[in-house]
């Protein structure tokens, strides 16, 4: 009878452990967020020290939008056994919770530790950039254009960093070698609202529809182009963008009031009335405007403040 109950205390650990690897392969070939949590659940319960556990709920955890409960997975492995791509991982999950900071930490312990691993080393840089680091973002997509220098995106992610510097030339050159690599509608259009924000009117209004052609559902190239034409003098052309604009986003108060401007100026005052009208009332802005303040949240006012300045006056004295 005694050999009988030791022999099944030798067996139980070993019965154990298959049991929590059967249910292991059970919650990786889930395809349930919920399923497979609960199944890991039971894993961790049979066997606590499986870091595969935790990493594997940690990720489905993540898939789930349960970006706290996945980090703190994450967290019990970086505790016992650190590794790139734990760190990788609740960054990733950081990121979601915007704890920008400690996404950045996480790239860069992943980049780390693992010098090949450019997805952290990209995730760094981009995270740099939504820090307005732009310098060590810069620095970072350097090392990655090296790895990967056919990525258009990566150009054009350079080329918004070198735009926040006010480093316009390295920034028209990164853009440029975008659409190199890859002509499309949305490297048209990146370079042609670049274009817009350094004045170069002309130049914008080409690229926005270079990229219209290639694409007709972009609403904001449509409003951009519309804003080049306005600001070209060009104001029936002006006039067909910004209400091409409308079709997409009736409640697009830019540009209700382009059209309006651009109705001022050939004198077609009912329409240019009834366009501020409707922006204002977007706006929940009285009538009887005094200043230029209470368009501060508008493009017009950010982005073309002397030239919508000198308008504003005259459209609202009609």
């Amino acid at each position: 009878m005694k050999k009988l109950i030791l022999t099944l205390f030798v067996l139980l650990p070993v019965l154990t452990i298959g049991q929590a690897s059967k249910i292991y392969r059970k919650a990786l070939r889930s395809t349930d967020s919920k399923e497979k949590i609960s199944l890991l659940n039971e894993v961790i319960k049979l066997e606590p020290k499986n870091l595969d556990a935790y990493f594997q709920r940690g990720l489905a955890k993540n898939d789930s939008g349960d970006y706290h409960g996945a980090i703190v997975d994450y967290s019990k492995i970086i505790v016992e056994q650190p590794d790139a791509d734990t760190y990788y991982n609740r960054g990733n999950s950081r990121y979601s919770i915007k704890d920008l900071t400690g996404a950045k930490e996480d790239y860069a312990k992943a980049y780390i530790l693992d010098k090949n691993f450019i997805d952290a080393l990209y995730s760094l840089a981009c995270v740099r950039y939504d820090l307005e680091e732009y310098d060590q973002a810069i620095s970072d997509f350097n090392k990655v254009i090296k790895a990967a220098p056919a990525q258009s995106k990566l150009y054009t992610l350079r080329a918004s960093s070198y735009k926040a510097l006010e480093k316009y030339t390295e920034a028209a050159k990164d853009y440029s070698t975008a659409i190199l690599i890859e002509p499309n509608a949305n490297n048209y259009y990146n370079r042609g609202v670049f274009l817009m924000d350094i004045n170069y009117y002309e130049n914008a209004n080409e690229d926005l529809t270079r990229s219209l052609r290639l694409n007709q559902n972009n609403s904001f190239a449509y409003f951009y182009r519309g804003a080049s034409y306005l600001l070209l003098g060009k104001f029936t052309n002006a006039i067909t963008d910004f209400s091409e604009a409308l079709k997409f986003d009736t409640m697009d108060f830019d540009a209700h009031l382009g059209l309006a401007i651009a109705y001022s100026k050939i004198n077609d005052i009912e329409k240019a009335k009834a366009s501020f009208k409707r922006a204002n009332e977007i706006l929940s802005i009285e009538n009887d405007v005094s200043s230029i303040e209470p368009y501060n949240n508008t493009y017009w006012f950010q982005n073309q403040y002397y030239y919508f300045n000198n308008n504003i006056a005259t459209i609202a004295k009609l």
